[in-house]
């Protein structure tokens, strides 16, 4: 049963960062922006024709939703696609925490419904994914999708919703060059088998992946990204000068290509964009065509890595 139709885009705007904005704008991502900034990152993907914006209550305790919904409030409503998501380990204590915490999500986006609702974290299948239904069926949400959840769980919440004549819509895991456990594990040809969308986060390993770090240039110091990832840059070196290689040669940038990988192996990236060039990059990524050549050289160097990126939220596939 749907509702009313998700658009899916063959990429998504990430605002994880976004949580880091304000008054200090350095958090998590080391990250310093300014409302004025991430205006023009929404100017520059709504003239793009990138409408889908993926957020979450724990990005920044609720801060990345406020300044989404106030950066977009600018558009009519119909104009662009909201996804944000339930996390079981902030649930509250009320007898509904999923409606409580969607309340509050859609208080700080200024909307009246989501396109795309998510369990965030699966922690009990069984007691989170029913209360989906509901809110299906108030029209709250239009659309329901499960995040960081392995193949028996994917296929559990599916189940429970299709016992009430719904479904797993979209699945969002993470999953990079670095980082391939969802397609090792079968869940990419599972929801290539059952028409689900695979959306595909830290496609870029938090800026790791871009060529712009390296242990001369490191990432922000003092950021929780930093601490993940300054230790591997040395090991990084041969794959990202692959992907800028690889870009050159197309009037292109490495981390478009890092994109472009993902989007050959039939994921949508969801790209954190805090810069209009930003925006730019991930419009360029639509448009590359690797070569199965380019596929094989770009996994060989990334294994070669031996490099393990699983975030510390996330268990193993």
């Amino acid at each position: 049963m749907t509702i009313h139709n998700l658009k899916i885009p063959t990429v998504a705007l990430g605002t994880w960062a976004w949580g880091d904005s304000g008054a200090s704008g350095n958090g998590y991502f080391g990250s310093r922006i300014t409302q004025a900034d991430l205006e023009e990152v929404a100017e520059k993907a709504h003239a793009a024709g990138l409408t889908l914006w993926d957020t979450a209550m724990v990005y920044g305790m609720g801060h990345s939703e406020t300044v989404l919904g106030e950066v977009l409030q600018r558009y009519a409503r119909g104009n662009y696609q909201l996804s944000t998501k339930f996390t079981p380990q902030a649930a509250g204590t009320g007898d509904n925490p999923v409606a409580d915490m969607l309340e509050q999500s859609l208080t700080r986006l200024g909307a009246d419904y989501v396109d795309l609702y998510w369990i965030h974290n699966p922690a009990d299948v069984a007691r989170w994914t029913p209360h989906l239904i509901a809110l299906l069926k108030s029209g709250k949400v239009k659309h329901v999708g499960v995040s960081n959840h392995n193949l028996s769980e994917i296929k559990l919440a599916n189940q429970i919703l299709g016992e009430a004549g719904f479904r797993v819509e979209a699945i969002q895991n993470h999953y990079s060059l670095l980082y391939r456990s969802s397609e090792q594990a079968g869940i990419l040809d599972y929801a290539r088998n059952q028409g689900i969308p695979f959306f595909a986060y830290m496609v870029l390993e938090q800026g790791a992946l871009t060529g712009k770090y390296s242990p001369e240039n490191p990432l922000p110091e003092g950021s929780s990204r930093a601490e993940a990832y300054n230790g591997m840059l040395p090991r990084l070196k041969a794959l990202t000068d692959k992907l800028a290689s690889i870009g050159q040669s197309r009037g292109a940038a490495a981390p478009d290509v890092a994109m472009a990988w993902a989007i050959a192996k039939g994921t949508r990236p969801i790209v954190g964009v805090t810069k209009p060039h930003h925006v730019d990059g991930l419009v360029r990524a639509t448009g590359i065509t690797l070569t199965g050549g380019d596929i094989a050289e770009l996994e060989a160097l990334a294994d070669a890595t031996e490099v393990n990126t699983r975030g510390w939220w996330e268990k193993e596939m």
